[in-house]
């Protein structure tokens, strides 16, 4: 089959790679219909994740056709649609009882890996390195589905694959994030990030009650669409965007802000970018933290802190005094996927949501390497590319 495989750093290529197959009782084969990249795939591609081989397999976001069922599956037939969660989950931890999939304690046969660099293994993840499992991704032709009983959605045939594909991340990514904010009527919402995780996070909080959101991007295409989705918009080049905050919000702050950006957050100019961009380089930090360093010194007193932008490993300069003085909530984690794939689904059946309105382009799998340079370098207003098999 064809698949798009990490070469190295900014280095992609679409090779012919053996079929997957059965390998234990309880997995499905999937042949894959849409797949899309991932702003966190982005960190693979740049090299800032470790633990990547030559030849690795890309994509977490995916879904398609049953095509082989292992002995013990129930849940799932040859021949059904189902969309797939990007955390591999078994369903049967304590982490998983809890609805805590992202940290599924059986799904990462590497978890040692992971445990040197977090202290403890989250669960294994498609397509996102060794140190999390070392699972083929998506961004194939088929797939092979561990724990097929638990992940996977099945989905109706009147629904297209664009308005449920992002199921499998970006739209119960955001819905979480927003979630964590614990939402009242009347907040002001503040979101770092307007791609398509942070217009997911501005619509989820919109659909729980927020009052007002606030993006903040520096892309004029994207603030654009955080404007038609009913968001105020700050352009962090032109604007500080503290003050800015401050006044916005009368001086008392955004009542949460969720950061939807991650390790390689972007400032314009300024020592403490420079900073990053050089203890970065010199591989000294692996994170660049300044919307998350913003989103701290930005929240209300008492506030809320929501991360769902990806981190890798380490960071500097944290405002940690900030954090604790004013008895602020730093809440976070990779998104329990599984928890909301059925209230989401049911969200989309209901007209609450269309999530295809984040697509941008759609592409041939084996276009993967012109795509992935087309989303990193944002040419042609790229902001979310769905790929076809």
């Amino acid at each position: 089959m064809k698949a798009n495989c990490w070469m190295g750093r900014n280095t992609v290529e679409v090779q012919e790679v053996p079929d997957p197959t059965i390998l234990n009782a309880h997995d499905a084969v999937v042949r894959v219909t849409s797949t899309a990249i991932c702003g966190s795939d982005l960190h693979l591609y740049d090299g800032y994740i470790p633990t990547m081989k030559k030849g690795d397999i890309l994509g977490h976001e995916f879904m398609g056709e049953v095509v082989e069922v292992g002995p013990e599956v129930r849940e799932l037939r040859v021949g059904d649609r189902v969309v797939v969660p990007f955390p591999i989950a078994c369903g049967a931890c304590g982490a998983c009882q809890h609805g805590m999939y992202s940290v599924c304690e059986n799904s990462n046969p590497n978890a040692g890996m992971a445990e040197k660099l977090m202290g403890h293994s989250p669960a294994g993840i498609f397509g996102y390195s060794h140190m999390l499992g070392g699972y083929p991704g998506g961004q194939a032709e088929y797939a092979r589905v561990p724990f097929a009983d638990v992940g996977p959605i099945k989905i109706e045939d009147d629904l297209p694959d664009d308005q449920v594909l992002f199921l499998s991340d970006i739209l119960p990514t955001g819905w979480m994030g927003a979630e964590m904010c614990d939402i009242k009527p009347g907040d002001v919402i503040a979101v770092w990030g307007a791609g398509p995780v942070g217009q997911f996070a501005i619509a989820s909080a919109f659909l729980m009650g927020a009052e007002r959101v606030i993006a903040i991007d520096r892309f004029p295409y994207r603030l654009r669409k955080a404007e038609r989705a009913g968001a105020e918009t700050l352009d962090y080049e032109k604007v500080d965007v503290l003050d800015a905050l401050r006044d916005m919000t009368a001086g008392r702050g955004p009542d949460a802000c969720i950061d939807a950006v991650g390790m390689e957050a972007h400032h314009p100019a300024g020592v403490v970018h420079a900073y990053d961009r050089a203890k970065q380089a010199t591989r000294m930090e692996t994170d660049r933290p300044h919307a998350l360093r913003e989103a701290i010194m930005s929240c209300r007193n008492g506030g809320v802190v929501s991360v769902i932008g990806v981190y890798g490993g380490l960071i500097d300069k944290f405002p940690m005094g900030s954090l604790m003085n004013r008895s602020l909530t730093l809440r976070s984690g990779q998104c329990h996927v599984q928890r909301y794939l059925k209230p989401l689904l049911g969200r989309i059946r209901n007209g609450d949501i269309d999530p295809s309105f984040v697509i941008s382009h759609r592409m041939r799998l084996q276009d993967a390497p012109r795509a992935f340079e087309m989303f990193k370098n944002k040419e042609d207003e790229c902001n979310k590319i769905v790929l076809t098999p």
